[in-house]
């Protein structure tokens, strides 16, 4: 059947026997993908929405591009999820079929749903392709983790996934010719639909570590893979193992491109890398309502600390509390965006969606940064938890935490705000030591960071803790520190 519009996957047409997909040991050509997934999508397309139960596996890979292929919406959940929270996405996004791999034990909301197994057992003859669907027609609904109130169902159309991933195409010079490796969980964007649906539309191939190792990525590096996506905690890893593995460095430096993502990356973690490989990991900065946003450019300067610049088609501004543009380069304003990457709606919320855009179309975003002089986007953090108005100043907790981490003994740092009857806020920082036995001074650290920032940027309290609270994607999550 014919289409008016272009193909979400151009090799996925043509059927290759160019490797597409790999886990493990188990593997799909373009063309065992394309019939693989055409026999389910076959089987789904009368589908409303499909919730897909989404394990790092070559089935939930397979799931998700035939929900594609069949034009029907997806809905990615975290097998890790707890039942109340479950329960609410599946009321909001009412899937009519759940999607998983043969043997998988499905949680209670889910099972009064139809179950659909996804077999990797390829038709003799690949099935007809529907016609593509138009570019505001839905391809997902991706659930972003509530702060405050049940998790919202953000839309995404097929055009934001095909503008992010073309619009990184021409930012990281992305061919048809790269091999990804990744160990990312495939219910969020980052692992799914970069990691994942960004090779299959490049039609070049990835390989899926099933979990992260270090092993997995000097494995796959040394033999032929030449990018790798990562969160901090990954090439935190990846730092601490250098200097005794002569062979993983070898295998970096052989990558033609490191990219973090989800949280930033430590500027520490960052010239340790360097120094080891001669290879600089690259940051670029999304969100589940906008997919990719910015990014340092491969033909750019990697520098650490930012996010880049804003990707192709994406319009970015810095705004204050009053909602008008910063003058001032260095002046920290919140995040908004504008363009074919964002997303449509909050899924059954028309307020929360009304209270997400300016009244002239931007995105809000809730992210602090300041733009350097040449454009590159240096975040300071989340509005809601991470700018401490402190003293009549607005201070973003990033750039301590980064001042922080480069003082010896500082393994990891987080930084709040708490009330303060004389300051407003004041500045609290949360610090894992290297040595349980030789915590680094509370003086010593508030004088490094006034010494390196300033004087009113210095932690008045310190708290030293085992370990920090952190979500699947390796952000620390603040508001767990103070209760």
């Amino acid at each position: 059947m014919s289409s008016p519009h272009p193909p979400l996957f151009p090799a996925l047409v043509a059927g290759s026997d160019l490797p597409a997909l790999r886990f493990g040991e188990r593997s799909l050509t373009y063309a065992e993908l394309a019939a693989a997934a055409g026999s389910l999508a076959a089987s789904i397309g009368s589908a409303r929405r499909v919730a897909l139960w989404a394990t790092p596996t070559l089935e939930t890979a397979v799931g998700v591009v035939a929900a594609l292929l069949a034009g029907v919406p997806v809905v990615p959940l975290n097998p890790k999820i707890g039942e109340r929270e479950l329960g609410h996405i599946v009321a909001d996004s009412a899937p009519s079929v759940v999607l998983a791999a043969p043997g998988d034990e499905l949680p209670a909301p889910l099972r009064a749903l139809d179950r659909t197994d996804i077999t990797i057992t390829p038709a003799a003859t690949p099935p007809q392709t529907p016609a593509e669907p138009g570019p505001e027609s839905p391809a997902f609904v991706v659930y972003t983790s509530g702060t405050t109130g049940p998790p919202k169902g953000a839309v995404l159309p097929r055009r934001a996934l095909s503008a992010t991933l073309d619009a990184l195409e021409d930012a990281w010079q992305w061919t048809s010719d790269d091999v990804l490796v990744h160990g990312l969980p495939l219910f969020h964007v980052h692992g799914l639909i970069l990691g994942i649906l960004g090779p299959l539309r490049r039609g070049g191939s990835v390989r899926h570590l099933g979990r992260f190792s270090v092993e997995g990525v000097r494995r796959e590096l040394a033999d032929g893979a030449t990018m790798l996506f990562g969160v901090p905690t990954m090439y935190h890893r990846i730092a601490e193992a250098l200097p005794a593995d002569p062979a993983l460095a070898k295998a970096l430096s052989g990558a033609r491109l490191l990219v973090s993502g989800s949280a930033a990356l430590p500027v520490h973690d960052h010239e340790r890398i360097a120094s080891a490989t001669g290879r600089r990991v690259i940051e670029r900065y999304g969100m589940t309502e906008t997919l990719m946003n910015t990014s340092v450019r491969a033909d750019g300067e990697a520098r650490a600390g930012t996010v880049g610049v804003p990707l192709g088609g994406v319009e970015l501004r810095l705004v204050d509390e009053s909602g008008a543009e910063t003058s001032d380069r260095q002046e920290v304003g919140e995040i908004e965006v504008r363009g074919p990457n964002l997303f449509t709606e909050y899924l059954n919320r028309p307020d929360a969606t009304a209270a997400a855009f300016t009244a002239d179309g931007w995105f809000r975003t809730g992210d602090m940064a300041v733009r350097d002089d040449d454009g590159y986007v240096r975040i300071v953090g989340r509005k809601a938890t991470d700018l401490i108005k402190s003293g009549g100043y607005k201070i973003g907790a990033g750039e301590i935490e980064n001042a922080l981490l480069e003082y010896p003994g500082v393994r990891e740092a987080a930084v709040t705000g708490e009330p303060d009857d004389d300051l407003g806020e004041r500045i609290v920082a949360w610090i894992v030591p290297s040595d349980a036995e030789q915590l680094p001074g509370e003086r010593e650290l508030a004088d490094h960071v006034a010494a390196q920032l300033a004087p009113h940027k210095r932690p008045r309290v310190v708290h030293y803790l085992a370990e920090l609270p952190r979500n699947d994607m390796g952000k620390i999550m603040k508001r767990s520190l103070h209760a």
